[in-house]
């Protein structure tokens, strides 16, 4: 039921995909761009024509004032009947001529319509007296017409422009731009959703990665995501994600497991002491105080593993932000509070630049195990522990050695002593848990080290670990 819920919710209608989004939005951005260039270039170009005809039409009239005020002309001079009338007639436009009452010489093609203030002009006695019509309808078409008097109340020369089929072929220059327009608004969604596709397919397979894993909680998931670009770097930040994550799940995995194995065993003796108390009076003195101190050293047992699961929890999923640390200090610090605790003496040695990026709390709780490890099983011993930190070593990293002169760890141990809850055979009998050393390995390798352990010539052990000097790489991501 709730997959389904999952299901439906994914797939509901009113969620718009990324690549719907961005094929949209180009679209948008082009129509609107395209729209605004083609209004813009519309515009400018019917302004020029409309401008450019004018112009001739201003310059055609200007012309015939000229050679009616230059020239005393009569109205048949302009006459199409006249000899030379195509010198006389400005070319491209429509004349009509006419006579001195007023009334029509020579009608134009087609014939233009005569007012009052034509007539007025054609009885003018100032030669080059003017009046103009603006869209003047003669049957379908709209003329500009201009008026010009020939003087001396001899008449008038009517001169016409066609305006209609400026206006026409603006308005074809119209249509061709709006199927333009929206050809180039088609084209650019139909790129914009291939570009979208190209663009937005690793980001798709990386979404149904991560809902696979939602759905499945399968974190081995490999993201077959490729590039160097943002959603390169995205994809294989999530495939290491994933990829600690699932180490992280297989740790808690093997410490649950491993921390149940090793708590049975004092919680049955527990169990088995603690049915004796019901017949303790009945037990001979000398037992009930075997008793006492067995179930007090089972407790004390208990508590010492389960204050190392927990920092070997904590050391796993510390929140202590990395900074720069001097291990020299940290290990002063522990061969103080050991040397308390104990009272054995612990002798420190450092050399060059002990300086790691990384935390503190970690470090010190890694450097205590090892020092209280070598306390342990040197408990008789009169030498000192000896704590060494040089650095920088090769590879620039800083090198740390706890020394005792203690019984020292058999060829076959050395192998495990940094495993989970491993204990040797001659240390079984001894307090703790095995987990001190596995603590010290996961510090070390959080912090791009490594954990070491190796015979003490004259006898005894050496073991330590290293850390880098420097921040490793993915240092964030560790712990």
């Amino acid at each position: 039921m709730g997959r389904v819920r999952r299901l439906l919710v994914r797939r509901r209608p009113g969620l718009v995909s990324l690549r719907t989004t961005f094929a949209v939005s180009f679209a948008a951005v082009t129509a609107a761009v395209t729209v605004l260039v083609g209004i813009l270039s519309y515009g400018s170009a019917a302004r020029l024509v409309r401008v450019d005809q004018q112009s001739v039409f201003d310059e055609v009239v200007q012309d015939v004032r000229a050679e009616v005020r230059g020239h005393r002309m009569t109205a048949q001079d302009f006459s199409s009947s006249a000899p030379g009338h195509d010198v006389v007639r400005p070319a491209r436009t429509n004349v009509q001529v006419l006579g001195p009452d007023g009334g029509v010489a020579d009608a134009g093609r087609p014939a233009l319509p005569v007012s009052a203030a034509d007539l007025s002009v054609a009885r003018a006695g100032t030669a080059g007296r003017l009046a103009v019509h603006k869209d003047v309808g003669v049957g379908s078409d709209v003329y500009r017409v201009a008026t010009v008097s020939l003087g001396g109340g001899r008449g008038a020369v009517q001169v016409a422009q066609e305006f209609s089929d400026t206006e026409d072929l603006l308005r074809a220059l119209q249509r061709r731009t709006l199927l333009l327009m929206a050809a180039v608004v088609v084209l650019a969604g139909l790129f914009g959703w291939w570009l979208a596709r190209r663009i937005t397919r690793r980001l798709v397979v990386l979404t149904s990665a991560a809902e696979d894993v939602a759905r499945t909680r399968r974190l081995g998931v490999q993201v077959p995501v490729t590039g160097y670009d943002e959603v390169g770097r995205l994809g294989r930040a999530f495939d290491r994600m994933l990829g600690r994550l699932a180490q992280s799940e297989e740790d808690q995995r093997r410490l649950v497991q491993d921390a149940g194995h090793e708590l049975r065993t004092p919680l049955t003796s527990l169990r088995t002491n603690i049915s004796l108390l019901r017949r303790i009076d009945e037990l001979p003195p000398g037992t009930r105080e075997e008793l006492v101190a067995d179930l007090s050293q089972e407790a004390r047992e208990l508590t010492d593993l389960v204050n190392e699961l927990v920092d070997l929890a904590a050391g796993q999923s510390d929140s202590e932000p990395p900074q720069t640390v001097d291990l020299a200090e940290i290990a002063e610090d522990v061969a103080g509070l050991t040397g308390r605790r104990t009272g054995r003496t612990v002798e420190l040695r450092a050399s060059g630049d002990t300086t790691t990026y990384g935390r503190a709390g970690s470090l010190q709780r890694a450097l205590s195990n090892l020092v209280e490890n070598a306390a342990k099983f040197d408990r008789d011993g009169s030498a000192p522990i000896e704590i060494s930190v040089s650095g920088p070593g090769r590879a620039g990293t800083v090198r740390v050695e706890v020394l005792d002169r203690g019984p020292g760890i058999t060829d076959g141990d050395l192998l495990h002593v940094f495993d989970r809850f491993y204990r040797a055979a001659d240390a079984r009998s001894l307090p703790g848990s095995g987990l001190g050393l596995s603590i010290v390995r996961e510090v070390a390798l959080a912090h791009g080290g490594a954990p070491f352990a190796q015979h003490r010539e004259g006898g005894g052990s050496v073991i330590g670990f290293t850390v880098a000097g420097v921040a490793p790489d993915g240092w964030h991501d560790a712990g």
